[in-house]
């Protein structure tokens, strides 16, 4: 947890930070990466000229986001790390370690607070990816589908609004939550691909995990 948090809680770093990310995905079991860096000075992006509550929102609850993310894959690598599906979690794993790394290192830039409810999520995500593991690879992978497939829909989400707000200012940030999107979509699609709807009472699951993905933004974005 402390982990998570500490990168977060330090001062703004000076003058314009070189951000890098792990990029690049292919399907299945071969989720690769790579680096893209970018230069946020380059538009002219500060925290003088940007819609501050917007960016707040966007990086606290996508922090908070990333963080669960991890905290339910550990729970699923727990149960079935030692399973023929563990590389496949792990490669997805390895992914959301790169998201949460970035969005680390954007709070300390935009100078944005953590949610109060990570010691929450610790605990949360760690439940939900280890029971819905004890399911079987097919609950476990059900899990992910819910998941990833919220997560995606809220990155569109937040593209919307800064397109909305000035794609041009935005332009780098946009590129970093379209990456992370497709990442998600990438695992939800991973997911499919290993029998994830032959999981136990699968819409029913699906449909209990996203109302529980929908009320953690809510209150993330918040608190």
């Amino acid at each position: 947890m402390e982990a998570a948090v500490a990168p977060a809680v330090r001062g703004l770093r000076a003058g314009c930070q070189r951000l890098r990310y792990g990029a690049g995905s292919e399907r299945k079991w071969s989720l690769q990466s790579k680096q893209t860096s970018f230069r946020f000075c380059s538009t002219g992006m500060t925290l003088d000229n940007i819609n501050k509550p917007t960016i707040d929102r966007i990086i606290r609850v996508d922090h908070a986001g990333e963080y669960g993310a991890n905290r339910i894959y550990a729970g699923q690598m727990a149960v079935l790390g030692r399973t023929t599906v563990g590389p496949v979690i792990q490669q997805m794993w390895d992914q959301e370690k790169d998201h949460l790394k970035k969005f680390n290192e954007l709070m300390v830039t935009f100078r944005v607070r953590p949610t109060v409810l990570l010691p929450f999520w610790n605990v949360a995500g760690f439940a939900l990816g280890a029971g819905t593991a004890l399911l079987g690879k097919e609950g476990a992978m059900a899990c992910t589908v819910a998941v990833e497939e919220s997560i995606s829909d809220h990155y569109n989400s937040q593209i919307r609004t800064l397109m909305e707000e000035d794609p041009e200012k935005y332009k780098e940030l946009l590129q970093i939550i379209k990456k992370f999107r497709d990442d998600e979509l990438e695992h939800h699609d991973v997911g499919l691909d290993h029998n994830a709807e032959l999981a136990p009472a699968y819409s029913v699951l699906k449909t209990a995990i996203q109302i529980g993905c929908k009320a953690a933004i809510f209150l993330s974005e918040r608190i």
